[in-house]
C-alpha cells in the first residue's frame, strides 16, 4: 500500500521539491527531494539499537584520542550510530518492484542520519584524506559518465575503513521519467554491469537522477538487481542544508551531497562544504549511521 501510494503520489505531483530553488546558496542544478515518508519520526522503532561496539563507522561514541576533527574545522568529533541489532521494518515492496525510501524508520529519540553523495564530477585528493580522517561512513551514489574518470578515487574512499559503499546513479544521468521503460532499464542495468566490472559486485541501491522516477523505474530497477530506490529528506548546499519539510533534521533522515568542486560550488571546496554539513548536523545533535546498516 505505501510503495502504492508513493508512486501515485510520484506520478501524479512529482518528487517534493524543495522549497529554496532560487536561493543564493543553492547548486545548479538543483537536485529534489524525495516524496515524504510514510513513517514519521514519532513511529516506534523495530530497531532498538546494538551495543556501541558494533557501530557502523569507527566508534558509536568519539574516537578517543582522535584530533582529526580539529584539523578539519570541527570543534568536537563526529560521533556514530552504532549498528542496530535489527534492521528496522521498512514497507514491503510491490512484487516486480523496487521499494523506495526517503527516510528510515527509527525511534524519534533515535537521532541518527545517514550521509550519501551524488554524481561522481568532483575527485577530490583532500576531501579522500577527510573522510579517512574521520572515518565517514558514506554511501556513494555514482554515474558512469562524469565518475568513470577515476573510479580508483571512489574505491579509495570505499576501501577507507569507514564501511562506505559504492551504488548506483544511472550511466548518464537522465531525467528517468521522460524515457520509456526499455531506455530506463538500459540506464539503470548498463550501471550495474559496469560497477560490478569495476568493482566486483552489483549494487543493491539505486538513486534516480534529480530525485525522478515513475512505476517504469521501479520495475526497472527490480530487473536490474536492484533491491531498494534511495532519495532524501535533506540535502547539503554549500553552507547550508535544505529540508524536505520544516526547518531542523529529523530522526532517519537521508541526506544529499554532492561530489561537486569551487566551479560548482562559488569557490567553495568540497572538504569546506563537508565541514559546513557536518557542523549543522552536530549542531543539532545527531550522529552518523552507516545506511546499508538499516537497509
Amino acid at each position: 500500500m505505501y510503495a502504492r501510494r508513493l508512486v501515485a503520489g510520484t506520478l501524479t505531483a512529482g518528487a517534493l521539491a524543495l522549497s529554496l530553488t532560487g536561493c543564493g546558496n543553492s547548486v545548479d542544478p538543483i537536485e529534489r527531494l524525495g516524496r515524504k515518508a510514510a513513517s514519521e519520526p514519532g513511529t516506534p522503532s523495530a530497531s532498538p539499537s546494538a551495543p556501541a561496539s558494533a557501530a557502523a563507522g569507527p566508534s558509536a561514541t568519539p574516537a578517543a584520542g582522535d584530533l582529526a576533527y580539529k584539523k578539519w574545522g570541527l570543534t568536537a568529533p563526529v560521533e556514530y550510530a552504532p549498528k542496530p541489532a535489527r534492521k528496522p521494518q521498512l514497507p514491503k515492496a510491490t512484487p516486480g518492484k523496487a521499494a523506495v525510501v526517503d527516510r528510515i524508520p527509527v525511534a524519534p529519540t533515535d537521532k541518527v542520519v545517514f550521509l550519501t553523495f551524488d554524481d561522481g564530477a568532483e575527485k577530490d585528493p583532500e576531501f579522500l584524506k577527510m573522510a579517512a580522517d574521520l572515518k565517514l561512513p558514506i554511501s556513494m551514489f555514482l554515474t558512469d559518465n562524469v565518475a568513470s574518470a577515476d573510479y580508483g578515487h571512489f574505491e579509495k574512499l570505499r576501501d577507507n575503513g569507514s564501511g562506505s559503499t559504492i551504488n548506483n546513479h544511472t550511466l548518464t544521468h537522465p531525467n528517468l521519467r521522460t524515457l520509456p521503460f526499455a531506455a530506463q532499464k538500459k540506464e539503470i542495468c548498463g550501471q550495474q554491469e559496469r560497477l560490478e566490472k569495476r568493482f566486483g559486485k552489483r549494487p543493491p541501491l539505486f538513486r534516480p537522477p534529480f530525485g525522478n522516477y515513475n512505476d517504469d523505474t521501479l520495475k526497472a530497477a527490480s530487473e536490474c538487481g536492484i533491491s531498494s530506490v534511495v532519495l532524501w529528506r535533506a540535502s547539503m548546499q554549500i553552507n547550508d542544508l535544505q529540508y524536505a519539510e520544516g526547518s531542523a533534521l529529523k530522526p532517519g533522515d537521508i541526506i544529499l551531497a554532492h561530489f561537486r568542486g569551487p566551479s560548482e560550488l562559488k569557490g567553495k571546496t568540497e572538504t569546506q562544504m563537508t565541514t559546513r554539513m557536518l557542523q549543522h548536523i552536530q549542531e543539532q545533535g545527531y550522529r552518523i549511521g552507516l545506511l546499508e546498516d538499516y537497509l
